[in-house]
């Protein structure tokens, strides 16, 4: 298991409805309103979508403070990603992330170094020092995935200048933004620096619930905007993709409600994790936790949840995580409930 979302693989393993803790989507699913726009914008289907994606980029820039023509957006944030590993020279990623930022390195032929991170999580600039080189593509999840640690500003703003005076460039991906807590926003950061050998990518995926439409976009230099659309297909995003861009960023009593949600439901659940013997879930600034096993593996675990009705994420693809951690997606409180509970009736 590399990615969470797999129900069908085990919908064998449950006489029920399986609740999919793998995957971390909003629990309050999509906004009020969108399906009525998507409905009524399907026709928009016999047509191609605007190749410049005028409209979808205004709904975005809006929404992020950054002009249109710093953005870039794509058939996810995957794809943006993806384009940037074979703008690259070399892949220069943490450990553990979120697999993929490896494996499109080496599917682009690129060579790929991973940088462990400490012992808290945390980016370890003497490791990154030693290696990073001009034209080095520096991924980093922000949060990151499977931490759910954002780097602390002073932290990032120390990565960045590393990054310019080695002439690399910094891609943080920032696809559980609004999950976190509300401190800095790296756009406005690097905004008077007009994005120079940096790019930070977002998407609807998950904070907006809509993964099946794949939606990414990002904010970066003028210049970097160029390069990276002249690698791109064209017409990436659909036509419903680009209806729901254009509606959901202006939907801010969803945002607000969404934000609030998350934050009480994130400390519900720390908080009973705390009281559990046999496990310690670290600390998160997003959606998900990090949990590490003390005496079991993640398979034990896995099975006993299963046959409870949860699917949890496995880490042991996480490299540098081992058999004895795993991830829960933070869900709506019953859901919690039923999952803590679920979690006490095993022997830890």
């Amino acid at each position: 298991m590399i990615h969470g979302g797999d129900l069908l693989s085990y919908e064998d393993y449950f006489d029920g409805d399986l609740v999919d803790y793998s995957s971390n989507i909003n629990p309050l699913g999509i906004p009020e309103g969108l399906k009525g726009k998507v409905f009524n914008n399907f026709q928009s289907i016999e047509a191609y979508p605007d190749i410049e994606y005028r409209e979808l980029k205004k709904s975005i820039g809006e929404y992020l403070g950054c002009e249109i023509e710093n953005i870039l957006v794509g058939n996810g944030a995957m794809e943006i990603i993806d384009l940037f590993n074979l703008w690259a020279d070399r892949v220069i990623t943490t450990e553990p992330a979120f697999i993929e930022y490896k494996l499109r390195g080496q599917v682009h032929g690129k060579q790929v170094i991973e940088i462990g991170y400490t012992e808290d999580f945390q980016v370890d600039l003497e490791k990154l020092e030693d290696i990073l080189s001009e034209k080095d593509l520096l991924i980093i999840g922000n949060p990151n995935n499977p931490t759910g640690l954002r780097i602390e500003e002073d932290k990032l703003i120390e990565i960045y200048k590393l990054v310019q005076s080695r002439g690399a460039y910094m891609l943080l991906d920032e696809a559980f933004f609004e999950f976190a807590p509300e401190d800095y926003d790296s756009i406005r950061l690097f905004k008077s620096d007009g994005y120079k050998n940096v790019g930070i990518i977002r998407a609807a995926t998950k904070f907006f619930a809509i993964p099946g439409l794949r939606l990414g976009y990002g904010c970066v230099s003028r210049e970097m905007a160029e390069k990276i659309e002249s690698l791109s297909m064209p017409w990436s995003v659909n036509s419903l993709a680009e209806t729901a861009g254009r509606y959901i960023f202006k939907d801010k009593e969803y945002i607000q409600k969404s934000k609030k949600y998350i934050h009480q439901e994130r400390s519900f659940l720390l908080d009973e994790l705390e009281k559990i013997e046999g496990l310690k879930a670290f600390n998160t600034h997003t959606n998900y936790i990090l949990i590490r096993l003390e005496n079991k593996t993640e398979d034990q675990i896995f099975e006993s949840l299963l046959k409870r009705g949860f699917v949890i994420r496995k880490c042991s693809s996480f490299r540098s995580l081992g058999k004895n951690h795993i991830r829960i997606a933070i869900k709506d409180r019953e859901n919690n409930v039923n999952f803590i509970k679920a979690l006490r009736e095993i022997e830890l």
